[in-house]
């Protein structure tokens, strides 16, 4: 029999199954495996232009893409792409930009999409709120890549599709590490999150944010927030919900994206150092507030020479019978964004 633990979140007691059995994981493992790699979907347009962190959403019959691109290593920015196959990718251009020196993002603004669609077999469709679509974004004051300390911010708009600038959340940062409730494992800086809404409010609230934040030398680990609007945000818990390497307290578990398969979450994430490398992974829960952790097979793992040094940073989709395997590819060229399948598409190259 599971362990079953009583909670307490706010004022309402919840019952949760605290582990995922190992026949469960191993099931959510052969659903999701993606073995085929196809190859670079997108890259930098010169030798000196990064290109990283992809999430995906469809709007009518096409499929969007929204990236982040760095020129020279000056800071990320996020940039729209656009396909119809999920294979052949169009850039379309820059949705949020570099703002003013002085100003909290001024050289960072490093978004994703908030609110699609988190069901497996579903519609991959962003959701409104307040009559807005959203994203959250993590943004900082300096030039580099990923310089310290980065803070997450809010932004909307009418038309996720559009090749516009994405309206910015007066209030932002909603989350930094100068907030009072900030916590040991997140002190040093706040990077990726992605956001759901969890209709059945298992944790007692709506929007549930999953992000990595980092301590003190480096170790970076997953943790939860969670709103009622979208730009009030509450941290949960005291520690991470998701963490490796913690007998050295190195390595990174990062970029959560959250899906459900039938009745069970699935975080996918990427790892690295704690084992060689740089590696996509995933976790299972529940409830999501207990989470355990695939120690299988990698998900995405080095092994071309286009990902040879780092294989990470997932996003994962599963459309007509067809799981396809998003990732940040780092190797002989340059920092690209990939794709790996369910079934081998090279011939549709």
């Amino acid at each position: 029999m599971m362990p079953i633990l009583l909670l307490s979140v706010g004022t309402m007691p919840i019952r949760a199954q605290t582990t995922v059995e190992p026949q469960v994981m191993q099931r959510i493992y052969d659903e999701v495996k993606t073995p085929f790699k196809y190859g670079v979907i997108l890259k930098g347009d010169h030798p000196n232009e990064l290109v990283d962190c992809a999430s995906i959403f469809r709007s009518g019959q096409a499929w969007y893409m929204m990236y982040i691109a760095s020129v020279n290593e000056k800071g990320y920015q996020t940039y729209l792409a656009r396909s119809t196959d999920l294979l052949h990718w169009q850039k379309l251009g820059r949705v949020l930009s570099f703002t003013k020196p002085g100003q909290w993002d001024a050289w960072q603004a490093d978004a994703g999409i908030a609110l699609c669609d988190p069901n497996w077999d579903g519609s991959h469709r962003l959701e409104k709120f307040r009559g807005k679509y959203w994203a959250s974004y993590i943004g900082g004051d300096q030039q580099g890549y990923e310089p310290d300390p980065l803070s997450i911010g809010m932004a909307t708009t009418d038309d996720p599709t559009a090749v516009r600038e994405w309206d910015r959340f007066a209030g932002n940062p909603v989350l930094s590490i100068q907030q009072s409730d900030v916590r040991p494992f997140e002190k040093m800086t706040l990077y990726k999150s992605q956001i759901i809404r969890d209709k059945s409010k298992a944790l007692g609230w709506p929007f549930v944010m999953f992000y990595n934040g980092k301590a003190t030398g480096g170790y970076e680990r997953i943790g939860m927030a969670v709103s009622r609007d979208m730009v009030k945000w509450t941290r949960l818990g005291t520690k991470p919900v998701v963490a490796n390497g913690e007998e050295h307290e190195s390595g990174i578990s990062g970029d959560p994206q959250i899906v459900k398969v039938g009745d069970v979450w699935v975080m996918f994430y990427f790892g690295a150092f704690w084992k060689p490398g740089a590696f996509d992974t995933f976790a299972c829960s529940y409830d999501l507030a207990h989470w355990t952790k695939w120690t299988g097979p990698h998900l995405i793992a080095p092994s071309e020479p286009f990902d040879s040094t780092y294989a990470h940073k997932p996003w994962v989709v599963k459309w007509k019978g067809v799981v396809y395997h998003f990732y940040c590819a780092v190797g002989n060229e340059g920092r690209v964004l990939a794709v790996a399948s369910s079934k081998d598409l090279k011939s549709k190259k």
